[in-house]
């Protein structure tokens, strides 16, 4: 999944390739895609791209004064820019293949916008105000932002009864954190998952803010480094534990151990992160529910 460094990169690529022009046109690809219905996708049409930026995970495109376009990638979601589109002017044909969304641009270049696999929880909505989407009016603490200091970490553990892996991917308190950073966090952190956020001391609270800064603004400048179709590859090759369980810790040697829950699961270091522990899975599993 897309998380905020993947999303800021891109974001920052569209603005790049947007900057000075027009919206020729959206396809719609994918009726699921398309979440909102007022005011409708031709309101972006002939307006000029403002900016483009991010909301957590949220990408939003201003055309104009307004409306709009904002894109969250889900899971299997991505965006490719294309210097030119093979299809007729018409555009391409809905329902076909991984297509959910397509961008044309004045002079011909754009974004298309696609989801992999069955099950497709890609959204796109066209508003007058991004705090109109639910999802980005629920949206907490940006940790890119000014506004994330030590202080407000504290008070936002202490208010919280999460153990850390919701606490950093509960959205409604951190903004963009999600289950890959959340296990580079707690690991570069060394600290638990199953911890309980209000319990941590002030050292421990240290330890995680500077972690989830310093974790995320590598992760934002390693993305920026790289070109649009290697960022997930990118992003997979800069994490230590995250989908490498089996493998080494690259700070202490240990064999890193996974909990699965649902349809996902976490990684971790028994030696740096939990005194050498092995966690079960079940803890996790009523975690989570």
């Amino acid at each position: 999944m897309p998380e905020l460094p993947e999303v800021q990169a891109l974001a920052e690529r569209i603005a790049e390739a947007s900057e000075g022009r027009t919206v020729e046109r959206v396809d719609v690809l994918s009726i699921q895609v398309l979440k909102t219905f007022d005011p409708p996708v031709t309101a972006l049409h002939g307006q000029p791209v403002s900016s483009v930026t991010r909301h957590g995970k949220f990408l939003d495109l201003l055309a104009g004064d307004g409306p709009h376009l904002v894109l969250h990638l889900a899971r299997a979601g991505w965006i490719r820019h294309r210097a030119a589109f093979a299809d007729r002017p018409g555009g391409a044909r809905p329902g076909r293949g991984p297509g959910a969304l397509r961008l044309v641009l004045d002079d011909g270049s754009g974004f298309d916008v696609t989801e992999q696999g069955t099950t497709k929880r890609l959204a796109a909505y066209v508003v007058t105000d991004p705090q109109l989407v639910p999802g980005i009016a629920r949206l907490g603490l940006d940790p890119l932002g000014p506004e994330f200091t030590e202080q407000r970490l504290a008070e936002l553990a202490a208010a919280r009864r999460h153990r850390l892996k919701t606490f950093l991917t509960d959205q409604t308190g951190l903004a963009g954190i999600g289950n890959a950073y959340s296990d580079e966090i707690l690991h570069e952190a060394r600290l638990s998952p199953y911890a309980l956020a209000p319990a941590l001391d002030r050292e421990q609270l240290g330890r995680l803010y500077a972690a989830t800064r310093q974790v995320l603004d590598s992760a934002v400048e390693r993305a920026r480094a790289t070109t649009a179709d290697a960022l997930k590859a990118e992003k997979k090759a800069g994490l230590a534990v995250h989908g490498r369980a089996g493998e080494r810790c690259p700070r202490c040697g240990d064999t890193v151990r996974s909990v699965n829950f649902a349809d996902s699961s976490l990684q971790y270091c028994p030696s740096c992160q939990t005194g050498g522990r092995v966690l079960a899975d079940r803890r996790l599993s009523r975690l989570l529910k």
